[in-house]
């Protein structure tokens, strides 16, 4: 595999990550269950007192949908990376893309969460835009990459290097 390659692929699937991010909490999508999921437990809460209550679970139908959709675009972008850096077997297809998705992990964590989350108003729910301190909690996103993060990696991961070993 093209080490060259896979170091572009990085960049590139940060930017793209980035923008389905910025695309995704554009309007009122960050008020659906499956964004609100993502927030401080404390931020929820404020949150709840002013508007009404959700489902916001792991089990909730618009979660699991979202996350099973979030799911199929990585693997699909991860895929093409791996056919793009030279992947020819299913650890090759495996260790490449888990490797992308903890890339994305630590770059979301990071980057996303600990800066822009943190900082930028329009990741703000409404009525929570006074709570700072939450919106800077570290170890709250850090938590989320390790688990479920970690165990979110492995089914693009298989699936592609599963994938990986039908093409080539």
């Amino acid at each position: 595999m093209n080490l060259r390659i896979i170091l572009i692929e990085m960049v590139v699937f940060a930017a793209v990550f980035t923008a389905i991010i910025f695309t995704y909490y554009q309007g009122d999508r960050k008020y659906s269950p499956a964004s609100i999921h993502n927030y401080p437990p404390d931020i929820q809460e404020e949150y709840f007192k002013t508007h009404e209550r959700i489902d916001v679970s792991y089990r909730s139908g618009n979660v699991v949908l979202t996350k099973g959709f979030g799911i199929l675009i990585f693997t699909g972008i991860l895929l093409v990376c791996a056919l793009t850096a030279g992947a020819e077997t299913f650890r090759q297809g495996f260790l490449l893309t888990f490797g992308l998705m903890v890339w994305i992990g630590i770059y979301d964590t990071c980057f996303l969460d600990w800066v822009l989350f943190a900082n930028l108003p329009m990741f703000r729910l409404e009525g929570t835009e006074h709570m700072d301190k939450a919106y800077h909690q570290k170890w709250f996103h850090a938590k989320g990459m390790l688990f479920p993060g970690i165990i979110f990696a492995l089914i693009p991961a298989a699936t592609v290097g599963w994938l990986i070993t039908l093409i080539r």
